[in-house]
């Protein structure tokens, strides 16, 4: 059976998201907690709040035990991007990009 949690815009880029995202995909889900507590990224502490909360659904919607779960799948993809502009030289403007981005992880007990 599979379990499902998705955190959405969070405000962080998906490049550096998918650092964190790559590092626990295949593991147990709670090798992948231990793996992520020493993690120092931001990155990590949000992959690590989504993988709590699927975990959590695994448990109390479908009963099914943590020690089983494995992470299947575990996605960052982008989301919406919020332009700004900052002045430059000669009356000119420079793009600065705010990106954001969504996370899913998809649990598994097979």
């Amino acid at each position: 059976m599979e379990v499902q949690a998705i955190l959405k815009n969070v405000r962080m880029s998906a490049q550096k998201m998918r650092e964190v995202v790559r590092q626990i995909q295949g593991l147990p889900a709670l090798q992948a907690q231990a793996v992520l507590a020493v993690v120092p990224r931001k990155s990590a502490r949000a992959v690590a709040k989504i993988l709590k909360s699927a975990i959590a659904n695994a448990e109390n919607n479908n009963n099914l035990k943590p020690e089983n779960l494995r992470i299947k799948q575990a996605v960052a993809g982008t989301a919406m991007t919020i332009k700004r502009f900052t002045p430059k030289a000669r009356g000119s403007a420079g793009p600065i990009l705010k990106r954001h981005c969504h996370v899913k992880i998809v649990l598994s007990d097979e």
